[in-house]
């Protein structure tokens, strides 16, 4: 049988279909390989520091830091109703009574957007002016989107902590972790889409 040929008519939207499509899964690929493979090893000290929560391994990293002393204060944003500071200490094995005045939890935040809108308020309470954001590394790039929409003239100081349940090596050969890399980075595009219409939007007090 011979194929029939496309319609000259349908030409001009199958090409525009597979050139976009063409873009898209290039920047997916550039996406997962600009992830970062293991945590930070800088000097900075900032002001404040911010969890996202969504694991214990988040949480740890960002008490170590505390301890550390690379801020003054914590935040934990995104933190359901009736949980404790003393609760997320033993959550992530980390104990001491030394971190409870410095760790503040946030109770309203349900998404990235809300994360970094409860952030922003949290900064202008304290006074704030620079703060290291503590996320998973495939949720980075996404969360900087929206803090810096939210927290204009603010110096951010990405680090990304990175799961062992992600395999980012190889990681389309991975049903977990490609599903999870395609849903990071399509909502990524809609938080990059988003920013560049609206601009700057600090919240308001």
């Amino acid at each position: 049988m011979i194929a029939r040929a496309v319609p000259r008519a349908a030409l001009g939207p199958l090409l525009t279909i597979t050139l976009a499509f063409l873009l898209w899964l290039a920047g997916l690929f550039l996406f997962a390989a600009a992830l970062p493979r293991q945590a930070p090893e800088d000097d900075i000290t900032t002001d404040g520091i911010v969890v996202l929560t969504g694991g214990s391994e988040r949480l740890t990293v960002g008490f170590d830091l505390l301890r550390a002393g690379k801020a003054r204060k914590l935040l934990i944003s995104g933190v359901y109703r009736g949980v404790e500071v003393r609760e997320l200490l033993a959550l992530s094995s980390r104990s001491g009574r030394d971190l409870e005045c410095c760790v503040d939890l946030g109770y309203d935040a349900d998404d990235t957007e809300g994360n970094a809108v409860e952030t922003a308020r949290w900064m202008a309470q304290e006074g704030f002016r620079s703060l290291r954001v503590v996320t998973a590394n495939y949720h980075m790039p996404r969360s900087l989107v929206e803090f810096r929409r939210v927290l204009p003239g603010i110096t951010l100081v990405p680090h990304p902590v990175t799961p062992q349940k992600v395999r980012l090596d190889g990681w389309w050969g991975w049903p977990g972790t490609s599903e999870l890399i395609v849903s990071e980075y399509n909502k990524y595009l809609l938080a990059v889409a988003r920013a560049a219409l609206t601009g700057s939007n600090p919240p308001d007090p």
